[in-house]
């Protein structure tokens, strides 16, 4: 599975269950996000016990992009044994705080911010 773009990539690694993220995510609105939002679905739908969520090669998100990733984190938990790492970056100017505030959605997260 992945989404490749002149502005973003995203692939879905099955060998260690790894979704990474690079470039800019900058789109406008939950349409725009559909294709992102599907990616996401058909892997948490692969029942993983884990699943990480590397940001650490993306240069930009806006709150769109963090709405796509509430979205997954809500649908995730509501499996039963599925684990989200979420790794981060601290040298590139992310949403950090936003991404702690994942946390709320569910309190288990595993957030590493390098």
């Amino acid at each position: 599975m992945e989404i490749n773009t002149q502005d973003y990539r995203i692939c879905y690694d099955p060998a260690t269950a790894t979704v990474s993220f690079a470039g800019f995510l900058r789109l406008i609105g939950l349409v725009e996000y559909e294709q992102i939002a599907q990616l996401l679905s058909d892997v948490g739908d692969l029942k993983q016990p884990k699943i990480t969520l590397n940001l650490q090669n993306l240069k930009f998100m806006n709150s769109s992009s963090i709405n796509i990733l509430s979205k997954f984190i809500i649908e995730v938990r509501k499996k039963v044994g599925v684990q989200i790492a979420i790794q981060g970056s601290l040298l590139i100017p992310l949403p950090n705080k936003s991404l702690k505030n994942l946390r709320r959605l569910m309190p288990a997260l595993e957030l590493k911010l390098i």
